[in-house]
């Protein structure tokens, strides 16, 4: 007769650390797999507990994914929203948030494709969540110290939207094309690709500032 697994409820001061880990193993099983094709059983297994103890502290799927999406944007959301607050040169504050950005994705350097597969999986999920976790009072917070730098420079009323495409997309294509670009134009060594970063970082932030100042293009 086959003995039942047994939930254990854990003592206090080893909850912090349980949670910690499950949101940890998490992450990883959703970026490398995607939300569907990941188990509960599977984020038990890396994380060596059963199921019923998985459970105790995450009911659903979803409720972890919100635990792991909270964890990965409150690495950088609250970090720009304090960048831009600053009394600092409009370049150097987007030189600070590529930075924030740069670091992330090179120590998770499959999160820009997590994010894509899961905005083209169920987009309507994603800001779901995001807005549950009360992440939109960043992005508008944000987007008024975007246009209060504008307005204080006089530059070019550009959408939102142009500025949302032009920066995220030079973001993250480096890290997504990362294998076929690190093969064709840094003969496949990652310490190359690695100097070649702060040289596009560099590129970024020249696109951003002839997109706000096409007739100047100077710094701000």
């Amino acid at each position: 007769m086959k003995t039942q697994p047994t939930h254990t409820v854990p003592k206090s001061g080893a909850t912090e650390n349980i949670e910690t880990r499950i949101i940890e193993a998490a992450k990883q099983e959703f970026i490398e797999k995607g939300f569907e094709q990941t188990s509960m059983s599977d984020i038990a297994a890396v994380v060596g507990i059963n199921r019923p103890t998985l459970h105790y502290y995450f009911r659903t799927k979803d409720k972890m994914f919100q635990a792991v999406f909270a964890s990965i944007v409150s690495h950088f959301l609250p970090h720009i929203d304090a960048i831009f607050s600053k009394q600092e040169p409009f370049e150097k504050k987007l030189g600070e948030v590529i930075d924030i950005y740069f670091g992330i994705f090179s120590s998770n350097p499959l999160l820009p494709k997590f994010i894509i597969g899961e905005i083209h999986r169920d987009v309507n999920h994603l800001i779901d969540t995001f807005y549950s976790l009360n992440f939109d009072q960043y992005l508008s917070h944000i987007g008024e110290l975007l246009k209060q730098e504008i307005d204080k420079n006089h530059l070019e009323k550009v959408p939102m939207q142009f500025l949302f495409m032009t920066f995220y997309s030079q973001i993250t294509f480096p890290f997504l094309s990362r294998n076929l670009s690190q093969k064709l134009f840094f003969d496949d060594d990652p310490e190359e690709y690695a100097r070649f970063l702060p040289q596009w970082k560099q590129h970024i932030i020249a696109q951003i500032l002839l997109l706000l100042n096409p007739r100047e293009g100077l710094p701000l």
